[in-house]
């Protein structure tokens, strides 16, 4: 469960404000997810968990067909963060110290997928996120294709 300590959070309409800024600015800075997340929209936003959807295409698919796992992976990466920037609207979100992803079902190119991610706790030092990667069918989420956990290395310097 989330901690929640902060009474002063701010409102879902400026975290999403905040993390659609984000991707703004921040995705044509990392090549690999400028390439991957071009495409990527944020469809909801509350303190601790961001939702966002994006439609596989040919970057994202392997030799066989189906979301590659390098893609998952790195899905699982970005969404992380983005869960940990909805904590206090921070711009730097951290970095890697443990990432873990389970493959459980496939989605094909054209497929619209729904990306969740969760801030399980973000502390001084740590954030622990979860994150769930959802085939989305008729507009409505579906059999989860890929899911995570990420832990990041999230003390700032003053």
């Amino acid at each position: 469960m989330a901690s929640k300590e902060n009474t002063t959070s701010p409102d879902d309409a400026t975290i999403k404000s905040h993390i659609e800024q984000l991707v703004k600015t921040q995705l044509p800075t990392s090549a690999i997810y400028n390439f991957l997340l071009s495409d990527v929209r944020i469809t909801a936003t509350t303190r601790g968990t961001v939702k966002a959807r994006l439609v596989l295409t040919r970057n994202h698919i392997n030799s066989g067909g189906g979301i590659h796992g390098a893609v998952s992976a790195a899905v699982v990466d970005w969404a992380g963060g983005m869960a940990i920037a909805t904590w206090d609207l921070r711009a730097k979100t951290g970095v890697s110290v443990d990432i873990h992803v389970r493959y459980l079902a496939s989605a094909r190119e054209g497929d619209e997928v729904e990306i969740e991610g969760t801030a399980e706790k973000v502390g001084g030092s740590l954030a622990f996120t979860t994150v769930t990667i959802s085939k989305v069918v008729d507009g409505v989420v579906g059999d989860v294709v890929a899911s995570g956990t990420h832990t990041k290395y999230v003390k700032q310097r003053v």
